[in-house]
Formats: structure tokens, sequence, C-alpha cells
């Protein structure tokens, strides 16, 4: 017998996706969100991404899902685009604004599968100088030497620590990878992704906020860069209190780390790709460039 017609279910929420590197900006940029009246955001590292790819490995997984597939394959891949459309679409029922924030570093990892899902996505990427990120992570490391890194590299020295930390598999280095891979990716899905830079976001807040409404077509919001709603902050005791989530009121020039010579020229020199595409101005120099770094989007 013919299969009736099942429309596959929608999303009914915008959403933008915030990721990228850590110690980039993804919490105040989820700050400054929250200041725009139709945006419902409420700033805290998202479980849903690794819910969904746990949930995919787990149903590949199952006998009975592949015996499904086995007999009428088109029937049941539908059923699972629209289990995780309903999952997604419940994960956002508690608001009724239309445009939703989910901040994730995974994201970045699952363009693809972000995409078939939700194929308006819009996906924010900060990005920020890499050696006074690796500065950011170890400053923060020095104020809290008793406690291990979740990835246990308290022991390792600092060169050691870095290398690590930029490994394809580091907290810097995997989203750092997946960034690169954009390149690789069709066009069309490189131009759903908008690249906030943290130094220009720290500058000129309210400048990067307007580009980055223009891009989703939403229309101004006025904020105060000095005058900012505060929220709950995440739980740090995830990270082991390594990498802080703290909000605060006003935007605050961010302190400059000294970086070691040979960490910031082997940085440089391994991810010289990313320093052409975000900060071509900088050559061999140990803090990031002034106020004329841009916002970037792939075109």
């Amino acid at each position: 017998m013919p299969q009736p017609n099942h429309p596959v279910s929608q999303l009914n929420k915008k959403i933008i996706y915030v990721t990228g590197l850590p110690r980039s900006g993804s919490t105040l940029l989820c700050q400054l969100l929250d200041h725009h009246e139709e945006v419902y955001s409420n700033g805290h590292s998202s479980p849903l991404c690794p819910t969904l790819m746990s949930l995919r490995y787990n149903l590949s997984d199952a006998d009975f899902l592949r015996a499904q597939l086995d007999v009428d394959f088109d029937l049941t891949y539908q059923r699972l685009m629209n289990a995780f459309r309903g999952f997604i679409n419940g994960w956002f029922a508690e608001t009724e604004k239309a445009w939703v924030v989910n901040k994730n570093r995974g994201w970045v990892h699952h363009i693809e599968t972000v995409n078939l899902l939700d194929p308006n996505f819009r996906m924010l990427v900060c990005v920020r100088e890499l050696g006074q990120i690796y500065g950011s992570v170890e400053a923060q490391h020095q104020k809290t030497l008793l406690l291990d890194f979740p990835d246990h590299l308290a022991n390792l020295s600092r060169y050691d620590r870095a290398d690590k930390l930029f490994g394809s598999q580091g907290v810097i280095g995997a989203p750092l990878h997946s960034i690169e891979a954009v390149q690789d990716l069709d066009v069309q899905l490189q131009q759903r992704l908008y690249y906030v830079v943290f130094e220009h976001l720290m500058q000129e807040p309210t400048k990067v906020m307007q580009g980055i409404y223009d891009w989703l077509g939403l229309p101004s919001a006025e904020f105060d860069p000095q005058n900012l709603t505060v929220k709950p902050h995440e739980s740090d005791s995830y990270y082991r209190f390594k990498y802080r989530h703290q909000t605060r009121s006003q935007i605050e020039p961010p302190s400059i780390h000294g970086i070691p010579t040979r960490i910031q020229q082997q940085i440089q020199q391994q991810f010289a790709w990313f320093y052409q595409t975000f900060y071509p101005g900088m050559v061999k120099r140990d803090i990031p460039p002034e106020a004329e770094t841009k916002i970037s989007r792939i075109a």
C-alpha cells in the first residue's frame, strides 16, 4: 500500500547559534543579545548540542530502528527528522519570543547537521587573538593552581600545556580546527556564519551589535555598554574554575596577557591561516591589533 504523505515538522523558533573559541566573548555576546526585546537569551552554555549528538549516536546503535530503516527507509528517516526537530522545539517552549539564543562551542563542529535540521540557521562564531586566549587560560590557572583541568593539564609545563590546549582535541584546538574546516563547506553554508572578533566587540560593542542585528534581519536595539543587565552566570565548577563565565554590568578593556615568546611564535606559525584571515595586520606581535580589527564574515 502507498504510504500517506507525512509533512516534516518545522522548527518554531529562529535560533541564533553562538559558538567559537573559548575565552572569546561568547558570554558577553549572549548578554548583549539579551538586551534586544525580540531575543531570548539566558547566557548559559547549553546542553542541547551534545544531547542531539548523543541521540544520533544512540539511535544509530538501536537494532529496532535499523530494522525499520530496512523496511521503509524514507518513512523512518522522516520520523527521525520530526523527532529531532520536535526535541528542539520543546527545548525552547518556555518563551514566546521568536528569536532564541543557544550557546555551545560544539555547534561549530556540526554545521552540516545544524543545516539539515534548521535550514535557516544563523551562527555567530566568536574568535580572539590566539595568544591572548592561551594567556587568559594560563592566568586563570595560576589563580587556581590547587585545582586540575578537566583534562588534567596542571602537571605540564606551560609550553606542553599550550601544546595540549591547541591540539586537535584540545579546548582551543578542537573548535579552531573546525573553523579552519569551514572553507571546505558549500559557500551557502559559509554565508550562514558571522565571525565576531573579540577585540572589536570590546572596543566598539554598539557598532558590532548593530552589524549583527543587520545581518540577522532584526531591528536596532539600544543598550548602554556601561550599564548592562546582569543575570546569574553559569556554573564554573564543570570546568574546574579554569574557564570563568562571569558577567559584568559594564564592558571593561580586557587585561593584556604577557605570553612567552616561543609560545607566541609557535602559535602564529602553526595557525598562520587564522592570522591571515582575522588578524592580517598582526606580524610578529605579542598583543592583538587595536580598533582597526573588523568583524569578518566568510562570503
